[in-house]
């Protein structure tokens, strides 16, 4: 059975700048060999929640500011419209035509860069409650006995605000959040990562929620938490991998 993921995606220039967390993320797709990929990226907020019924999703660059070889890039990846058909009725979703925001496509691009694998996007419905969002990763579980990967894309830390230059030193509110996150997580604490907005420095961190809330949903989808990565990007981007299986 295929565990679920949350991968801190970090800046869309991790699909060409060669990172600790794009080499990671170029290995643990070697690993895998899902039948399908259904990922919920923080870059897909919604109210009420949204499956994605594209056959041939587009490439969405949503960012602006970056090299012209980032737009350049295309994930051709099919989408899966009857495993979607299913996931509206299974979850009482929407069913849209949505092409893949960066937070789906970039590490996407970099686990299984042949795009050969089918993708279905969900929305992130933001008004839902933490303990709705694992409810909704609880509901998605029973694909993972089917060959079917779950991902979850967001962010451990997520303040452009406090950005800095690549390589400088994590500040302190930032590891002491992400090591409280860790200590949770490790731990299986879902109570505490329930009210993880009462964590040291979370609003520090996370001065809105949306790249922490896929964390939730890919925790209620699985089981024990493991780390299998970690790095840090221009000093508060920590850039994590969790499974749980």
């Amino acid at each position: 059975m295929l565990p679920s993921l949350f991968i801190s995606h970090g800046s869309p220039m991790l699909a060409l700048n060669k990172t600790p967390a794009h080499e990671f993320l170029r290995e643990l797709g070697t690993r895998l060999a899902p039948k399908a990929v259904v990922v919920i990226s923080a870059h897909w907020e919604s109210l009420t929640l949204n499956v994605s019924s594209s056959s041939q999703p587009e490439t969405i660059h949503d960012f602006g500011g970056f090299p012209r070889e980032l737009f350049a890039c295309q994930y051709p990846a099919p989408g899966e419209p009857m495993l979607a058909e299913r996931l509206t009725i299974l979850l009482g979703a929407e069913a849209v035509d949505r092409g893949f925001d960066h937070g789906a496509w970039v590490p996407l691009s970099l686990m299984f860069p042949d795009a050969n694998v089918p993708v279905v996007s969900l929305s992130l419905p933001v008004r839902w409650s933490n303990a709705e969002l694992v409810r909704l990763g609880e509901q998605l579980s029973v694909l993972r006995e089917e060959g079917i990967l779950l991902i979850g894309s967001g962010s451990l830390t997520h303040n452009l605000y406090e950005m800095m230059p690549q390589d400088s030193p994590m500040p302190g509110w930032v590891d002491e959040f992400a090591q409280w996150v860790n200590h949770q997580l490790i731990s299986d604490d879902r109570a505490a990562l329930l009210n993880w907005e009462s964590a040291p420095n979370a609003r520090k961190n996370h001065p809105t929620p949306e790249h922490f809330l896929p964390l939730l949903v890919a925790m209620g989808a699985g089981g024990q938490a493991t780390q299998l990565h970690h790095s840090v990007e221009h000093g508060v981007l920590a850039m994590d991998v969790y499974q749980f299986v």
